[in-house]
């Protein structure tokens, strides 16, 4: 959002809720939330945000946990995939320890195993794999033709535009969102848009280091905010009556980019069944170079009769 749009919105919002506008987490305060103590040769710490959600969010936890692998493997090599899968619910009022196994350092890649821990239980792990920079064969699946960023309002502004106010959900990330296609809320009350596909401009709301790790890292946190939300598109659902939460998320990182400059998520959900969703998205840069590939399963569970909307 920019300075002055966002500086607008604040504002509408502290006149709605009577100057009282809830804190946002800022990009510093993601960067440090994202820079870990490390506390032996293979341990880490991390921490959750004062003021955030209930839960830890998924993003927050995997971002991390690759911080710690990242932490271990040569400046020379990059990573190119990661395999998590989300074991527990984690908890903001504690640190969480990263455990880094140092699986395999090859001649070409390395690679590394992280559990996350809270309680003394694992509460998230995660597998990630770094290569060495070489050439090779090159090929991408093309971006599809959208509105550019710069076209279209951010979705905090149209959740403002439609009630009034901005829901903390929407408004805590320093993430900058503009989707291009239908909001949920905007599905439920009109059948007409439901959509099995979820086109989603996205930037850090700030300017970052030239560190390409952190870029990786956070496009991993951001890589959780929206992809469940494809499959409530494709049933005319909104988050109320539902049960959600992330299982499993995988990435794989095809060329450099910057989490700071727009990308375009564009998100589909192939199939919803068992009380899961598996959704799925391809990353672009504005030029519209294929970045990033990522695929997630997650609990949807419908907690209310259904009367909104039926496959």
């Amino acid at each position: 959002m920019s300075e002055t749009a966002d500086g607008a919105a604040s504002e509408l919002e502290e006149r709605h809720t009577g100057g009282s506008a809830e804190p946002r987490q800022t990009i510093e305060g993601l960067l440090e939330i994202l820079d870990l103590e490390r506390i032996e040769v293979n341990i880490f710490r991390g921490r959750s945000p004062d003021d955030g959600p209930q839960r830890v969010f998924g993003g927050q936890v995997a971002g991390q946990a690759l911080v710690a692998a990242g932490r271990t493997v040569p400046s020379d090599r990059h990573v190119h995939s990661l395999h998590a899968y989300f074991i527990r619910p984690g908890d903001p009022a504690v640190p969480i320890v990263y455990d880094v196994d140092r699986v395999r350092d090859g001649r070409s890649f390395t690679t590394r195993r992280v559990v996350a821990i809270q309680h003394g239980k694992a509460i998230f792990t995660l597998s990630a794999s770094f290569h060495k920079t070489e050439p090779g064969l090159e090929h991408q699946v093309e971006m599809p033709e959208v509105p550019g960023p710069e076209e279209l309002p951010t979705a905090r502004e149209r959740l403002f535009q439609a009630f009034g106010k901005v829901p903390r959900f929407a408004r805590w990330h320093p993430i900058e969102l503009r989707p291009v296609g239908p909001l949920s809320f905007e599905v439920e009350q009109n059948p007409g848009l439901r959509t099995t596909r979820n086109l989603v401009w996205l930037k850090v709301d700030g300017k970052l280091p030239d560190d390409q790790m952190l870029h990786v890292c956070l496009m991993t946190y951001a890589s959780d905010m929206t992809l469940l939300d494809t499959v409530l598109l494709g049933h005319g659902r909104t988050f109320a009556g539902i049960s959600m939460a992330s299982l499993d998320h995988a990435m794989w990182f095809h060329r450099p980019f910057r989490a700071d400059e727009w990308l375009l998520y564009a998100q589909e959900t192939p199939s919803a069944a068992g009380a899961r969703g598996l959704a799925r998205g391809l990353v672009y840069t504005q030029s519209g170079e294929l970045v990033c590939s990522v695929v997630q399963e997650g609990l949807i569970r419908v907690l209310d009769d259904g009367s909104a909307g039926g496959g």
